[in-house]
């Protein structure tokens, strides 16, 4: 699998997060109240710009969270930039403050692996996974490419690029297992988000592309695009994407998926992280959160406190595989 990278954008905004959170850190610890439950308004951090699926958790996690523990007021704070850095590092400055959470993702642990960020997934408290994003690989109606396995296939013999999102990531981590376990010889070509890889898909720059279901929907909905499967070990059961078959039905044994979340600043007291943990329990049993799962097409798995550090551990262990190819 060859990376062919697009310019040093993202290069620059990842270096300027970088030096963000080596000031983030020297104030670690003199935000928010310290104490064992929020004081006033709560923060909730997303670390990419307004619109996207991390922007429309957060929103979901804010208001859900709300509607379930009266007197909670839940304010969303966007701070965009290199691939999520941006927003990390600035969380890494609110350690020990139960004023503060923040709308997490695959970046939590895909950053740590690429760049020389002062954060990973220990800097911080998991509090709750929402579920799994699972990915998509889809082309335009006409082309020679019918399935998983034909796309494996011709990526023997010919040049095929797909594009995906960000180049340490799910979509990196696909290609590069449909590498080890099958062979395939793709040239992908990462952009800023699940909007450009859309765009160059339908504009023809590039053949496929590797795209989380909420993000494409439309597409296929209206006959743009073609899905040939989900990189998954079980077909969805959503109406709209119920006849997708999966990668491993076709052969191709690849599952991986984009989880969701959300965390709290290291160095919580534990009294405040329990108390996150009881919020964020009643809000998986509302109806708020199977509203947002079904609606983004996510798979509800949920996991708490220290399952998801668990979770979250094994899952850096298989990026770390991908980075170090």
């Amino acid at each position: 699998m060859r990376v062919l990278l697009r310019s040093r954008g993202v290069v620059a905004a990842l270096c300027a997060a970088v030096l963000l959170g080596g000031c983030a850190t020297g104030s670690a610890g003199q935000e928010g109240s310290g104490g064992p439950r929020p004081v006033g308004n709560v923060t909730m951090v997303v670390p990419f710009a307004a619109g996207g699926g991390s922007d429309i958790a957060g929103r979901a996690m804010a208001d859900g969270l709300a509607g379930v523990e009266p007197g909670l007021r839940v304010n969303v704070d966007n701070r965009e930039g290199g691939q999520g850095a941006v927003g990390y590092s600035y969380f890494l400055a609110k350690a020990g403050s139960p004023d503060y959470l923040l709308a997490t993702e695959t970046s939590l642990l895909s950053l740590p692996l690429s760049v020389d960020v002062a954060f990973s997934y220990r800097s911080f408290t998991p509090i709750m996974k929402i579920g799994d994003d699972y990915t998509l690989l889809v082309a335009l109606p006409g082309s020679p490419i019918t399935s998983c396995a034909d796309a494996v296939a011709q990526s023997r013999g010919r040049r095929v690029l797909a594009g995906i999102s960000g180049a340490v990531g799910p979509d990196a981590v696909v290609f590069s297992q449909m590498e080890r376990v099958a062979g395939a010889d793709f040239d992908t070509v990462p952009y800023e988000g699940g909007g450009e890889t859309l765009a160059a898909v339908l504009g023809g720059q590039v053949e496929l592309a590797s795209l989380n279901p909420s993000e494409v929907v439309g597409q296929l909905r209206a006959g743009q695009l073609k899905a040939l499967c989900v990189f998954a070990d079980q077909r969805y059961t959503y109406p709209e994407l119920a006849g997708i078959p999966t990668s491993v039905e076709q052969g191709v044994p690849v599952s991986i998926a984009q989880f969701r979340g959300m965390i709290a600043p290291g160095g919580l007291n534990p009294q405040a992280a329990e108390y996150w943990i009881g919020v964020a329990r009643r809000f998986a049993g509302s109806p708020a959160y199977t509203e947002y799962v079904e609606s983004e097409f996510l798979q509800p798995r949920l996991a708490f406190g220290e399952e998801f550090t668990t979770y979250l551990r094994d899952n850096e262990e298989l990026l770390a595989q991908v980075v170090r190819r």
